[in-house]
């Protein structure tokens, strides 16, 4: 009797087992703001299909690439293509299957309202990251702050700078660590998804903000010859949907706008 049971009980568990690995799952990385909450607007539009969304929210932006490329992960959606072509591996291996936003980069702070406001020899915090660090110079040399040498690119860093008459001093950190900073040093260069994390208004609380012409449009990634399988392809038409374009434009007050 009690062979019998416990082999009646192991023939459900492998039944089951098999229900749940036979179940068609997209598996998604995603930074909370606005990622996995437009990855959650969409999950019941992927259910009518078939397809169960499961969304893995991370704070930073490493781990989510490295899982995509291991396989635990179909598709991650928190980076721009400069940041993916920042890590020869993650290029390699990794490519946008489609763009969906851009989060418009600023520089905050809580102790200055305004950028003239900034004093000479302030302390500004910019990711450490090649191509965040990158734009951060860049939207600084935009605005007139800094002149980086010819050539410096998406990729620039402090040691690029060959003009800074208002001696800015810049402390490079974690991209997810930029908004903590903000106590301890004049000014942060913040991107838009952590900004709206922590509060900020991004048309209304940075001191100066990129234009429409930014060319850091936020993708879903997938292992290089996945991008066209049918799960992606459903994704992509969910989320490049009216439905995801009409949340966008009444949410996040600017801080985010649809490339679609």
């Amino acid at each position: 009797m009690k062979k019998g049971l416990v082999c009646l009980l192991l023939a459900a568990v492998l039944v089951l087992g098999c229900k749940k690995q036979s179940g068609n799952v997209l598996s998604i990385g995603a930074t909370p703001v606005p990622h996995a909450e437009l990855l959650n607007l969409i999950k019941e539009d992927l259910q009518a299909q078939g397809i169960t969304l499961r969304v893995v929210e991370f704070t930073d932006y490493v781990q989510p690439n490295l899982a995509v490329i291991g396989g635990d992960l179909d598709a991650n959606f928190f980076q721009h293509v400069p940041y993916l072509e920042s890590n020869a591996d993650w290029s390699a291996k990794l490519i946008s299957a489609f763009g969906v936003h851009v989060e418009p980069f600023g520089l905050y702070s809580l102790k200055y309202r305004n950028i003239n406001s900034l004093p000479d020899g302030a302390t500004i915090a910019i990711p450490n990251d090649p191509s965040n660090g990158g734009r951060a110079l860049l939207l600084l040399q935009s605005n007139g702050f800094i002149t980086l040498r010819d050539g410096a690119g998406l990729t620039a860093t402090p040691r690029d700078i060959t003009g800074n008459p208002r001696n800015f001093r810049f402390q490079e950190l974690e991209a997810a660590q930029l908004p903590r900073s903000l106590n301890d040093v004049d000014a942060a260069t913040i991107n838009g998804n952590y900004a709206l994390q922590s509060g900020f208004n991004p048309m209304h609380d940075s001191l100066i903000i990129e234009g429409a012409e930014s060319p850091y449009v936020n993708i879903v990634a997938v292992q290089k010859g996945k991008e066209n399988e049918p799960n992606i392809i459903a994704l992509k038409n969910a989320l490049l949907s009216q439905k995801v374009k009409n949340y966008i434009n009444n949410n996040y007050n600017g801080g985010v706008s649809a490339v679609f």
